[in-house]
């Protein structure tokens, strides 16, 4: 069942999305609607399921239940005090070369996934989550402690705003530095296009894991690395070797797709069976979908 009805609060276009202007606008316009949307929603559960409120747990005094709440939604929800403590969120944005392919389609995979970890951050910020940002491609380029003191959001997204792609990739490495560094409970969401050897990239995935830390993946790929739509011989270039060579799509398709469908197999049947939330997103598809599946990881995460 959809969370909400489409003509109650459309999803955006991610074209529309790079239209916007800065990355806090985007991120804002997405996040106010996408909660409006669901405060509207008769989807049970998930219109409380942020800043205000927490789910009841045995031990909580029962006087703190709210019966409206209840009511709405058939389960037990209590108003959080300010002081409580919240989950601690990492995001781990991909920045290597290959993220910088897709313009055409209105956004990047670099672009996409920028715009996904801000709408991220901003709703974390607005749950009272800590939050921080690791950026990496072959290495750790980029890092902010995951913090929910004042101003921490805007030196987050100023951060994110000054990546760019360039190199090589090694999605495994800065995993397993990021993981050696973590002590308390929380939530890693990766956002890349998982463009490495799967098997280390799970690897580092399950590093987080063993360490007691809930893991969600969005794996970014663009219409083309999915569809593969081309007819006519075409040059392809390799973003981050620079290397380039001729096809003729008709003669290539059949394994290209027989490749990747492998790939994102691959990834959704490891993933899953380790317990790590696999979600695939291309760059054509809203934001919000990412948006509710982090809220789902999150409802189970406290």
């Amino acid at each position: 069942m959809a969370p909400w009805a489409a003509h109650d609060r459309p999803f955006l276009d991610p074209a529309v999305v790079a239209r916007l202007g800065t990355l806090e606008l985007k991120a804002r316009t997405i996040v106010e609607g996408f909660l409006s949307g669901l405060h509207r929603s008769p989807f049970k559960g998930f219109s409380v399921e942020f800043a205000e409120y927490r789910q009841y747990i045995p031990g909580d005094d029962l006087s703190t239940i709210d019966w409206k709440v209840y009511a709405r939604s058939d389960r037990y929800y209590i108003k959080k005090f300010e002081e409580e403590t919240n989950l601690d969120c990492h995001l781990l944005l991909d920045v290597s070369g290959s993220m910088g392919y897709g313009a055409h389609h209105g956004m990047t995979k670099f672009e996409y996934g920028a715009v996904l970890a801000a709408s991220l951050a901003y709703l974390m910020n607005r749950q009272r989550d800590a939050v921080g940002l690791t950026a990496f491609d072959e290495n750790i380029v980029s890092m902010l402690p995951a913090s929910a003191r004042p101003g921490h959001l805007t030196a987050l997204l100023v951060a994110l705003d000054r990546l760019q792609t360039a190199r090589a990739t090694n999605v495994s490495k800065p995993l397993h530095q990021l993981a050696n560094t973590l002590t308390k409970r929380g939530i890693v969401v990766l956002i890349s296009d998982l463009l490495d050897d799967p098997d280390e990239v799970i690897r580092g995935l399950k590093h987080f894991q063993f360490r007691g830390i809930d893991v969600i993946v969005f794996h970014i790929l663009d219409h083309d690395e999915i569809e593969f739509p081309f007819e006519r011989a075409t040059r392809f270039e390799d973003l981050e070797t620079e290397d380039e060579v001729m096809a003729v799509p008709t003669v290539v398709r059949h394994h290209y797709l027989k490749t990747i469908g492998g790939l994102i197999d691959h990834y959704k049947r490891e993933l899953g069976a380790a317990g790590i939330d696999y979600h695939l997103l291309s760059t054509s598809e809203p934001l919000e979908l990412a948006l509710m599946a982090y809220l789902s990881t999150r409802a189970r995460a406290l």
